[in-house]
């Protein structure tokens, strides 16, 4: 199938496609005579891996490790945790963080009036460059 085919079926654009190959994620497509990009099936289910492995916030770096393994049918199944393992300890780290982001803004709103006076604490933070939790409560 053509590259606009295989990008159909995987859900993916046709230039992620092509960016995929390019970097050695997807091995280099097959050609028509025409030179048009030709697609297998091994190479839709690739797509397939890659597209669910962003999809779960894997980096290109950690798919390219998690293809590796897949392709190696000697591998021990360890290998595979611990990389799942230390990309859930990432994920949990950045939840913490937008969180805290969240938490801090929230208490930002919640001391600004929203009512016709020009005085607001949301405004007051983002000019002192100051990002704590408890910057907030120091403007009220």
């Amino acid at each position: 199938m053509n590259i606009g085919q295989a990008a159909q079926r995987s859900g993916l654009s046709a230039k992620m496609i092509r960016y995929y190959e390019s970097i050695g994620l997807l091995p280099a497509a097959g050609r028509s005579d025409s030179g048009y990009r030709q697609f297998s099936a091994q190479d839709l289910h690739t797509l397939a891996f890659i597209k669910r492995s962003r999809d779960l916030g894997f980096s290109l770096e950690e798919v390219g490790k998690l293809l590796t393994l897949w392709q190696d049918r000697g591998r021990a199944s360890a290998d595979v945790k611990a990389l799942a393992s230390g990309h859930i300890d990432a994920l949990n780290r950045k939840i913490a963080e937008l969180s805290g982001l969240r938490d801090t803004l929230q208490e930002l709103v919640e001391h600004c009036h929203g009512d016709h006076r020009p005085d607001c604490p949301i405004l007051k933070d983002l000019e002192s460059g100051c990002c704590s939790s408890h910057s907030a409560t120091n403007i009220k």
